[in-house]
């Protein structure tokens, strides 16, 4: 039954509107998405799992050159969760046009592409390029990851607003920004990307952590601070996205942080998001993202549910 709720029931009950203010441009078959850097660029999964079936793929960080990352270790384990510091590790902007935007653009599902930088000029450059592309249908400016070194977009909310603002001057498709949940007031955060042009905020980003080898008394992973992610940081995503759905009523947000199951979906949207996104889950089982999709399917037809505008933000 389930699969066969979310095969045909693409334009109905669990349909979502990601970018409004742009009507069509971002329209997504439910609201479940995968994480950027936990699903690749699609292609790796696309062989594992039908990805027709998400309401969209969102892609591992591209910059404007390739990438190796941060030395390794580079991921470790944690109670409910794990650290990593996989450093932006990429294929960078040419390869990314040339080998990977030409199977997203046979799809039939939305495909964003995460984007990185260390300067406002490598952001606008990037997004520039990928926003006249074939098969890229938004990006999501990631000016949060934890495990690189530059300016601290993410921490401060003018230079949020100014990275957001020179990317929104050259992007014609969806832009969405995500934040990072390592500052002391989030909702001044969205408040000043969503002012500067952003379609829609992704939150949160992974915490910043650290794990001691007590064998070496030195620190686990080569970066020595990863990001903190999983089921742990849960509760404190749903409540920053409780926040802004708050301070920002109607404004479309995309909940990040945990999710394995349906109900933990359920709380997101719930909470205030439009759609959700599969990370760390994936790890785990593959499959996580399209269970939760069946599952989302299951529990509207069962509750009644005609539409998904009835569950956002019920619980405000």
């Amino acid at each position: 039954m389930a699969t066969e709720l979310s095969a045909t029931d693409t334009r109905g009950r669990l349909s979502v509107d990601l970018a409004p203010a742009r009507p069509g441009a971002l329209l997504l078959r439910n609201p479940v998405m995968t994480a950027s850097g936990t699903f690749g660029y699609g292609t790796e999964y696309d062989r594992l799992v039908d990805v027709a079936r998400l309401g969209a793929v969102v892609t591992k960080a591209i910059s404007s050159r390739p990438r190796d990352g941060n030395p390794g270790p580079r991921t470790v384990e944690t109670p409910a969760g794990m650290l990593n510091a996989i450093g932006w590790q990429n294929v960078g902007l040419e390869v990314c046009l040339r080998d990977y935007a030409p199977e997203w653009n046979r799809w039939s599902v939305p495909v964003i592409v995460n984007i990185a930088g260390f300067s406002i000029d490598e952001y606008v450059r990037v997004a520039e390029a990928l926003s006249g592309t074939p098969g890229v249908a938004a990006v999501e400016l990631n000016i949060s990851c934890p495990n690189v070194e530059g300016l601290p977009f993410g921490l401060d909310p003018s230079l949020a607003a100014a990275v957001t603002a020179a990317v929104r001057a050259v992007c014609d498709v969806p832009l969405l920004v995500k934040l990072s949940p390592n500052v002391t007031d989030i909702v001044a955060m969205a408040t000043a990307v969503r002012d500067a042009g952003a379609d829609a905020i992704s939150l949160i980003n992974t915490l910043v952590g650290m794990v001691i080898d007590t064998r070496t008394r030195r620190p686990f992973l080569g970066n020595r601070t990863g990001g903190l992610s999983g089921p742990a940081i849960r509760p404190i995503a749903v409540r920053m996205v409780y926040e802004v759905a708050r301070a920002l009523p109607g404004y479309p947000l995309v909940g990040v942080g945990g999710i394995s199951s349906v109900d933990d979906a359920l709380q997101f949207l719930m909470a205030g998001a439009r759609a959700v996104q599969v990370g760390t889950a994936t790890f785990v089982n593959p499959r996580a993202s399209l269970e939760i999709v069946d599952g989302l399917y299951e529990y509207a037809a069962r509750e009644g549910i005609s539409s998904i505008d009835e569950l956002i933000g019920c619980a405000q």
